[in-house]
């Protein structure tokens, strides 16, 4: 039977926004929203925390969560997911679900579970097809471009496909959320990558997975999910009904 591990990377010392996992939101850390999401996701078998910082340790023990301490040296998400794995041996497909995305909602995970038990998928992830606008235009945002098999073709931090010859009719465009897939064997893989070119341009890892050969397939879903990137993003957050 195929077992499924999520890891959290939950890294204290983000540039933009340092101790994010730990700010509260609706009184309780961001990243007990994410493994409470984790938890509740179908076809999910054991939710790990990956982090960086023994205060994080310490609150994941406060509610509960499973955690380990990773290298703070790691230099990505990816790194703290597959050195949390190597941890934790027995699962064939770990899934990557960011310490920052307390709005991801467990059909979304299940999903991406769902799909990596297809036999040829590599790297799996979930995109929400969607309308431009402002929220779309933020350089935050990422943007997709999707094959009809599901495959995707880039992602962007700008919106594509740009519409040149015609106005927007019906819905072309995909949202990116902060969810990976993996195969066990191919995670090893990818941490043995160099930085690319691409990568170096959007500062996006997953276009590093591409430009080095591998296919990242994607399930369209239908989700309200907005990671927390600043401190702005945290106050609009809760300013929601959670």
């Amino acid at each position: 039977m195929t077992k499924v591990l999520v890891v959290i990377p939950a890294r204290f010392g983000a540039t933009r926004f340092p101790g994010k996992p730990l700010e509260l939101l609706w009184g309780k850390p961001m990243v007990q929203h994410v493994w409470e999401k984790c938890r509740a996701a179908s076809g999910v078998d054991r939710v790990v925390v990956a982090t960086d910082d023994s205060r994080i340790l310490q609150a994941c023990a406060g509610f509960g969560a499973e955690a380990v301490m990773t290298d703070p040296a790691l230099p990505s998400g990816t790194d703290r997911v597959a050195a949390a794995a190597t941890e934790t041996p027995g699962y064939d497909i770990v899934l990557n679900v960011q310490g920052d995305e307390p709005m991801m909602e467990p059909e979304v995970i299940g999903s991406v579970a769902q799909l990596m038990k297809t036999a040829d998928i590599q790297i799996g992830t979930a995109v929400v097809p969607t309308h431009v606008d402002k929220e779309l235009e933020r350089p935050h945002v990422v943007k997709a471009v999707v094959a009809h098999d599901g495959r995707a073709l880039y992602f962007s931090r700008s919106v594509i496909p740009f519409l040149r010859n015609q106005p927007e009719s019906g819905t072309i465009h995909n949202r990116h959320l902060g969810i990976y897939g993996f195969r066990r064997e191919v995670l090893e893989e990818l941490v043995k990558l160099p930085m690319s070119p691409l990568e170096q341009v959007e500062s996006l890892e997953q276009l590093r997975w591409l430009e080095a050969g591998y296919a990242i397939h994607t399930v369209a879903v239908q989700s309200r999910s907005v990671g927390v990137d600043t401190p702005e993003d945290l106050l609009n957050l809760s300013l929601r009904t959670p």
